[in-house]
């Protein structure tokens, strides 16, 4: 009897061909874009996408079908894909020229300029050498490079000439061309918004780089380009020394080019081996929900998180499933988002995204890195990071919304850091609020996390705080401390047929033990509140937790406690259970 060996999960590996060729990996097929790509009436591109999408391994594919030096090969890669049975004129034609600027150290500008520098020294040195067999003086013209103290960015002019000489066009593949803007967003640098103007206007060094591949593109040699980032912040910057290319980003037919659509998912699962009974969180709702056009119908995953969940499934013993269901490498980017909202508009704007669930706004396709405190380009900057999607148009705007679980785990962690950052006074004891979880969960005690929070962080809130104090801001603050310990899964605005209930703590699968499940409402009057303002909104809040505990999702549940917790001011509260 034969029997289908599982293939294995490629988490972590963005080598097409060690994909292809070795230890059984699994790959799902995108080869069909590089027929729509090439397709396009301009052949440079760029394209955008959050990190963790699969963006390295696609410009991997791309490098692979279209060098030259692997047209031996190209049955072995591509043989079985889509692109295999459809190849185009243009494959194993180029020779691939291939950048990636994630390694250029922006700390201060001698560590850029050096950096910088070494990149295209290394790049072109192994561009050269990649090619020895069709350029007679590869070998050579690397041997002189080497030998240069000072290198510049004629460099560039050597192999374009030398690929000229031979007739052989080049395809240029960029990836992170946006690393310089995004560190100086992230971490900030002692270079200062100067240095990062004299860098991208005229006669800056990266918009001199730009400026070449761009006189290359005119003459010929450079016959194709492919760019990608993860932001636009520097597309506006660059338009006069790279004018060249369009931006593919928001094109309905690429909404998939990235990240994996629920059939790509269920694939994976099958030859991975991944028996779906044992899947017991609801993946949507955890990993899946983007999308990158309004009319685009498939929503897509993020293929790091879906590849981190089935491996860790994998790895753990058959009766469990895995304790850590979000990838820790996640993290989107915390410190840029973190930096963003030191100013107060984009505070205040984070913070009404995180209670709404989401915003309703434009989608710039290019912007400076000194228009980052507008609304607009703000928002814009967290749809690029992932941070937000879109949902539907709305007028002539879209909205937008937090994708799935794991993105909203994130926002509520800098909300819970920016609130303990500003406030001197908050000092939250982690394994004292674990405690408390413990005690709601095993004990059906929600008292003691309900006071702890109310004494160490609600009472001491900024004055800024204080201003956003309303029943959903109370929400998100008691979500992101329900964070510090996973025995739950936390639930904002949990529907069910009789409404949205504004807390339900789901247990996590990873603790059967855990006795107690909750749905919580929240209400909140101010110090000044009358007494029958009070009632009545107790009244009501008493009204919808029974609605909700006997909705047909919920009603079934074992153990399922509930309570309307009602704050008066910031520093009074009742449960009524």
């Amino acid at each position: 009897m034969n029997t289908t060996i599982p293939k294995q999960l490629p988490y972590g590996n963005a080598n097409f061909k060690n994909i292809r060729t070795e230890n059984n990996y699994i790959y799902i097929d995108k080869t069909r874009f590089i027929e729509t790509l090439e397709r396009e009436s301009n052949s440079s591109q760029i394209f955008i996408r959050p990190r963790r999408f699969g963006k390295s391994l696609f410009l991997s594919m791309l490098a692979y079908y279209y060098d030259i030096n692997f047209a031996d090969e190209f049955a072995q890669l591509f043989g079985d894909l889509y692109i295999g049975q459809h190849p185009t004129p243009r494959k194993n034609s180029y020779a691939v020229m291939e950048f990636d600027f994630s390694s250029v150290d922006t700390a201060n500008a001698e560590s850029f300029r050096n950096t910088f520098f070494d990149n295209i020294r290394h790049t072109v040195c192994r561009f050269l050498s990649n090619h020895k067999n069709i350029f007679p003086d590869a070998l050579q013209i690397i041997d002189q490079i080497n030998r240069q103290e000072h290198i510049t960015l004629s460099i560039l002019d050597w192999s374009f000439r030398v690929a000229e000489s031979e007739k052989i066009k080049i395809f240029v593949i960029v990836d992170e061309y946006d690393h310089f803007a995004n560190d100086l967003i992230a971490m900030g640098t002692t270079m200062g918004d100067d240095f990062y103007k004299k860098m991208i206007t005229a006669n800056g060094l990266v918009r001199d780089f730009y400026e070449k591949l761009k006189i290359a593109s005119k003459y010929g040699i450079v016959d194709r380009t492919f760019i990608t980032g993860i932001s636009p912040v520097m597309l506006d910057d660059l338009t006069s020394g790279y004018n060249i290319a369009d931006n593919l980003t928001l094109d309905l037919q690429y909404n998939e080019m990235l990240g994996f659509t629920r059939d790509e998912v269920k694939r994976l699962m099958s030859v991975t081996g991944i028996d779906a009974n044992r899947i017991n969180i609801d993946m949507e709702y955890y990993y899946n929900g983007y999308l990158f056009n309004t009319y685009a119908v498939n929503k897509v995953y993020n293929s790091s998180m879906i590849l981190y969940f089935f491996r860790q499934l994998l790895k753990t013993d058959k009766n469990k499933i895995p304790v850590n269901l979000i990838d820790p490498n996640l993290n989107m980017d915390p410190n840029r988002l973190k930096r963003l909202v030191k100013n107060d508009g984009n505070r205040e704007m984070m913070i009404e995204i995180i209670k709404e669930g989401g915003i309703v706004s434009t989608i710039l396709e290019k912007f400076s890195i000194d228009q980052l405190n507008g609304e607009h380009y703000f928002v814009s900057l967290l749809f690029y990071m992932g941070l937000l999607t879109i949902k539907e148009p709305y007028l002539n705007r879209l909205r937008l919304i937090i994708p799935n679980y794991s993105i909203q785990c994130v926002y509520w962690e800098q909300i819970r850091q920016l609130i303990e950052d500003n406030s001197h006074q908050i000092k939250i004891n982690t394994e004292l609020v674990e405690e408390t979880i413990n005690a709601l969960a095993m004990e059906g005690d929600l008292y003691c996390f309900i006071d702890y929070v109310s004494k160490n962080a609600f009472s001491k809130l900024s004055d800024f705080d204080l201003q956003r104090f309303d029943e959903k801001y109370i929400k998100v603050l008691l979500l992101a401390y329900l964070l510090l310990n996973n025995i739950y899964i936390p639930m904002s605005e949990y529907e069910t047929d009789s409404g949205r209930a504004g807390i339900f703590l789901q247990r996590n699968p990873n603790f059967p033990q855990v006795r107690y499940e909750w749905v919580l409402e929240l209400k909140y009057c101010k110090t000044d509140a009358k007494k029958t303002e009070i009632d009545q909104k107790r009244q009501r809040g008493l009204e919808q937790l029974n609605q909700y505990i006997h909705s047909s999702r919920l009603k079934n549940r074992p153990n399922l406690k509930s309570a309307l917790i009602l704050f008066i001011g910031k520093d009074k509260y009742e449960i009524v259970t």
